[in-house]
């Protein structure tokens, strides 16, 4: 084999690799933390009141994962709630996010089962109004 050929045969090479390449960041799964990602950066002003609002209380929630794979929030405030949401966002894989309803109750905690999602980082967002005004907290959570 003399030199023409084996520089023609890199050559291949090198485009046969850079092919398979971009075919790979193509077919690459791209989620973003949230689908809304423009309308929630316009509303951002909002979600600062709503955070200044969750400081000024004396109880905020505490969320913590429990050993038989539950999810406990407990908040003394669940008795005023006019209406809440719990969702949990996985950095690492958009399909394992979920939501949860929070109800008005007299009990101090409510517990939800999240069995069914994988082991990793969550970011657990709760958002409640009470009094008519509305609340934020987002926490760092590992399954």
């Amino acid at each position: 084999m003399n030199w023409g050929k084996s520089i023609v045969l890199a050559f291949v090479l090198f485009a046969a690799f850079i092919g398979v390449l971009v075919t790979v960041c193509i077919r690459q799964e791209v989620s973003l933390v949230s689908k809304t990602y423009y309308q929630e950066e316009l509303d951002f002003q909002t979600q600062m009141d709503r955070q200044r609002n969750t400081e000024a209380l004396i109880d905020r929630p505490n969320i913590q994962v429990g050993e038989d794979r539950s999810l406990k929030i407990t908040f003394a405030g669940f008795s005023q709630l006019e209406k809440g949401r719990l969702s949990l966002y996985s950095p690492s894989d958009a399909t394992q996010d979920k939501t949860f309803s929070l109800q008005p109750t007299n009990a101090p905690d409510q517990t939800f089962s999240i069995g069914s999602l994988k082991k990793g980082k969550y970011i657990a967002r709760m958002t409640w109004t009470m009094h008519e005004k509305e609340f934020y907290y987002e926490t760092i959570l590992y399954l």
